[in-house]
């Protein structure tokens, strides 16, 4: 199974990883890596550089970051191979006990729904289900 790790920051900190995270965050994903349960991992361009697209109605807007009505954004993932729901988390404890102490950090856990070859959605529920 697949789990996708978001981890949430706040992003006005302007807290920045040190050159130690960076690299206790390189030995671990390559660790993570070679041991196959680690697919994909990265860091998240502040909202300032990104946009929101918008479906209301029929018609899309597009907006221009930074978002300030957005107190915690996505600052980064992992997806993940697990055999279950309780391997990812600890799988993804691990990314937060690589920050220390001196980061306040959430992290979402949410399993990828596996598409479902009959209709394209995943496990064959609806988009707004």
């Amino acid at each position: 199974m697949r789990f996708l790790s978001m981890v949430r920051v706040q992003e006005n900190t302007g807290q920045v990883p040190s050159e130690r995270l960076l690299t206790d965050m390189g030995k671990l994903m390559e660790e993570m890596t070679r041991a196959g349960v680690l697919l994909d991992a990265a860091g998240l361009a502040p909202t300032s550089d990104s946009v929101r697209l918008k479906l209301r109605g029929g018609r899309i807007s597009v907006v221009d970051g930074p978002f300030t009505e957005t107190k915690e954004v996505i600052g980064g993932y992992a997806l993940l191979e697990a055999k279950s729901k309780e391997e990812a988390i600890e799988l993804s404890k691990r990314f937060l006990e690589v920050h220390g102490e001196e980061w306040d950090i959430d992290c979402e856990v949410r399993q990828v729904e596996e598409p479902d070859s009959e209709n394209g959605c995943g496990a064959g529920k609806a988009l707004d289900s």
